[in-house]
């Protein structure tokens, strides 16, 4: 068995790669909402924090009912609990990936972790 996975993600609306990918310890989607469109339902989480990071486009978060505008290379950290939607520009499409894992589960970072 190999030590990593590769796979190519099409422009689908959502694809999420935990099975893609045999992710242990996250999990990641990339999405891409036309000019105009939203994801269709608020929503929050019982234990995973999400960064999202916009890789393309622009368009605007409710996060808790605080409106934040998006942009590429905008990197946006979510507690668990805040209640969020994505919406894309009504001018333009977004195109954003979503890591979720458990929040305060992180127990080294990098150079820590890392063996040289």
């Amino acid at each position: 068995m190999s030590n990593f996975n590769k796979v190519s993600v099409a422009a689908e609306a959502r694809t999420e790669l935990h099975d893609k990918l045999s992710l242990t310890g996250a999990e990641i989607s990339i999405n891409n909402l036309p000019a105009g469109a939203s994801v269709p339902f608020v929503h929050w989480h019982k234990n995973n924090e999400e960064i999202y990071v916009i890789l393309d486009g622009k368009g605007k978060a409710v996060i808790d009912g605080e409106t934040v505008e998006l942009a590429a290379g905008d990197w946006v950290r979510i507690s668990p609990a805040a209640k969020r939607q994505f919406f894309a520009a009504e001018d333009a499409a977004i195109r954003f990936a979503c890591i979720q894992v458990k929040e305060n589960s992180l127990e080294a970072y990098t150079a820590d972790d890392a063996v040289m």
